[in-house]
């Protein structure tokens, strides 16, 4: 399978309404099931985390910020990729209670919303976990966080994601911005129609870009045809 055709996948199923709120997980066949649904068939057949290829996650805006760059939120970045090295978080995980070392893909979804006057518009982005990961310097921060933590004693707690997630956020990746502020100054630019910073949020979509490396189509809802956006 190749992006286009995981993106096309996505988008028919979002089409027919058939793809669940959030969390969802994608599977080598190109199968796409929520999470509930992954954690009962795991209950009945513990080699699906083995078949699992991608993490949709599909969210819904009213901010025009929020169709631009930077899209991907951050906090399904880093999760995913410890459950790809053999990791699993304590308690209750969308991506369930066992490793999935063949995950490839984030597909992140996020669809206007048609209460509020913006056209119907939505945005599908699908990332390279390892490329995400690496470019965020991820193995390293988790190395720093986690220590000699084994494998054999795989559970990570909350205070641990929580100290991956800050250090992540930290780091000045988008032109010189962190995460939070260059997603303020697109805010500020797109919602609050700021327009003096249109040359810093040209420096912000070209970072997000390299860091990223996104496969971004945008879909008009009436039609479903791609548009540019």
């Amino acid at each position: 399978m190749d992006e286009y055709q995981i993106v096309e996948r996505v988008k028919d199923r979002y089409r027919a309404g058939s793809i669940k709120a959030e969390y969802n997980l994608l599977l080598n066949d190109m199968t796409i099931i929520s999470s509930e649904s992954y954690e009962r068939s795991y209950q009945h057949n513990s080699s699906i985390n083995k078949q699992v290829v991608g993490y949709v996650y599909n969210d819904r805006t009213i901010l025009l910020s929020f169709l631009e760059f930077p899209t991907l939120e951050w906090y399904i970045i880093s999760s995913p990729y410890l459950y790809k090295k053999g990791y699993v978080i304590k308690g209750y995980s969308p991506l369930g209670p066992a490793p999935l070392p063949n995950l490839k893909y984030i597909i992140y979804c996020i669809k206007s919303d048609r209460r509020y006057e913006l056209q119907d518009k939505l945005v599908i982005e699908l990332v390279d976990l390892d490329v995400v990961a690496n470019n965020l310097n991820l193995p390293k921060i988790v190395s720093s966080v986690l220590g000699p933590k084994l494998l054999s004693e795989n559970k990570i707690n909350e205070n641990e994601l929580v100290k991956i997630d800050e250090q992540m956020l930290s780091q000045k990746l988008f032109a010189g911005h962190t995460w939070y502020d260059a997603e303020y100054i697109v805010f500020r630019y797109f919602d609050r129609d700021r327009r003096e910073l249109s040359k810093e949020v040209f420096k912000i979509s070209e970072a997000y870009q390299q860091v990223i490396r996104p496969y971004r189509v945008v879909y008009d809802t009436k039609t479903w045809e791609p548009v540019v956006f």
